[in-house]
C-alpha cells in the first residue's frame, strides 16, 4: 500500500509548533521485560545477556515498539522517532549484538513507518513523520577515556563516520522522512554523523531533513566537549539543519536560559525537548505533565520554539498536555541570517556585520 500523501515538514514546521513524542526507554522499562522478553526465539541462544538492549526489540517486540509509537501519536504527537538510539555498532558491541545492527535499523524504521502512516490515515488534517534516531553512542572522539592518556581515543573520527553511515543506511531503506541527530554530548560525534548522513544523500541522490539537538552537561550550558550552546551551533549550522536545539540533560527550568540563548541566535527553526525534571535519588522522574507542559509553553508563548516533546522520564500524558499547551500558538520565526563571521572554540566568536 503507498503511502499517504503529506505536506513537506519543511512547510509544514512554518506553520504551527510540531510535537515530537516522549521517551521511549520509559515506555520499555515500565513493561518490565525479563531477559527472555528481549530475546525472543532469534536471539535464544545469544552468547550475552541482552536485557537492556532496548534496540534489539525492534526485532523481538517489535508489536510492542509499535504500540508505543502508536500511544505517543494518539496524545498528539506529530513526529516519532526510530527506536535507534543506540542502533550502531560501537553501541551494539556492548552486547556482541554488532551483525544485527543493519536489521535492527531496518526493523525500527519500518515499525516507526507502519504506525505514522497509520495514524495518517486516520488523521490526514495532522500527518505524521518518522525520523531514524542517530544516538551519540557510547564513545567520544573528543576525550580520552584514560585520564594517564589524554592524548588517547577509544575511536577515531572516521570509525565513527563508518558506523553511523552503516546506520543511515539501513534507516533510510526502511523509509524515514529524515533523520535526528540527537542527545549529542561531543561535537566531534555529532560531526561524524552529519559527515556521514552527506555521504548517504550523495548516494542515494536526495536530501532529508535533519534535526540537530545537543544535550548540556552542566548548569553553564556547556557540553562534555566544553562547548557552549551557541558554539556548538557555530560549529555544525554549515549542516544547514531543519531544525536546531536541545534535548536530555535537564528540565524545562533549567533548560529555559538556554533554549532563550539559542532563539536568539540561530537562523533555523529551534527544537528543544527536556526531561521531565531533574532524577530523584531513586533515578526516577517526578516532574508532573502539568509542570512540564507549563514550563514549554512559555517557551512558546515567548515565540522560541518550533518543535516540542519530552525526553527521559516523559510519558504520553506528557506529551498530550504538551500538545494542548501549545495547540494553535504562534511558531517561533527565525533570526535573519546577516552575513558575518561564525567561528566555534569553547566559546563562539563572531566579527561585526
Amino acid at each position: 500500500m503507498p503511502a499517504p500523501s503529506r505536506p513537506a515538514i519543511n512547510d509544514l514546521i512554518a506553520e504551527r509548533i510540531l510535537v515530537l513524542e516522549g521517551a521511549m526507554g520509559t515506555m520499555i522499562q515500565a513493561e518490565k521485560l525479563d531477559e527472555a522478553g528481549y530475546r525472543g526465539e532469534r536471539f535464544a541462544d545469544h552468547g550475552s545477556d541482552l536485557r537492556g538492549n532496548n534496540d534489539l526489540l525492534n526485532l523481538t517486540q517489535p508489536e510492542l515498539i509499535q504500540k508505543i509509537h502508536e500511544i505517543y501519536m494518539s496524545v498528539g504527537a506529530d513526529i516519532i522517532e526510530t527506536n535507534t538510539f543506540n542502533g550502531t555498532s560501537i553501541s551494539q558491541a556492548d552486547y556482541q549484538c554488532e551483525p544485527f545492527v543493519h536489521d535492527i535499523n531496518l526493523a525500527g524504521a519500518q515499525i516507526a513507518r507502519r504506525a505514522a502512516d497509520l495514524w495518517t490515515e486516520k488523521t490526514p488534517d495532522k500527518p505524521r513523520y518518522v525520523f531514524g534516531n542517530l544516538g551519540p553512542t557510547n564513545r567520544t572522539c573528543s576525550i580520552s577515556p584514560d585520564v594517564n592518556r589524554p592524548g588517547y581515543r577509544a575511536v577515531s573520527f572516521d570509525e565513527m563516520r563508518e558506523t553511523y553511515l552503516e546506520q543511515a543506511r539501513a534507516l533510510h531503506e526502511g523509509g524515514v522522512d529524515g533523520f535526528s541527530v540527537e542527545t549529542v554530548f561531543d561535537t566531534l560525534n555529532c560531526k561524524a554523523a552529519l559527515f556521514a548522513l552527506e555521504e548517504l544523500f550523495e548516494e542515494v541522490g536526495e536530501r532529508l531533513p535533519v534535526i540537530v539537538s545537543g544535550t548540556v552537561t552542566d548548569l553553564t550550558g556547556r557540553n562534555l566537549s566544553g562547548q557552549t550552546v551557541t558554539a556548538f551551533w557555530y560549529a555544525t549550522r554549515h549542516s544547514n539543519p531543519l531544525a536546531f536545539g536541545l534535548n536530555c540533560g535537564f528540565g524545562g527550568e533549567e533548560l529555559r536560559p538556554f533554549v532563550e540563548e539559542l532563539a536568539n541566535t540561530i537562523e533555523v527553526p529551534l527544537v528543544c525537548y527536556p526531561n521531565a525534571g531533574l532524577p530523584n535519588e531513586l533515578g526516577g522522574y517526578d516532574e508532573s505533565p502539568a509542570m512540564t507542559a507549563g514550563l514549554i509553553r512559555e517557551w512558546a508563548e515567548n515565540g522560541w520554539v518550533n518543535i516540542v516533546g519530552g525526553c527521559c522520564g516523559t510519558t504520553p500524558d506528557h506529551i498530550k498536555a504538551i500538545a494542548e499547551a501549545v495547540e494553535g500558538m504562534t511558531p517561533r520565526k527565525a533570526q535573519s541570517d546577516r552575513p558575518r563571521l561564525r567561528l566555534a572554540g569553547l566559546e563562539p566568536f563572531e566579527t561585526a556585520a
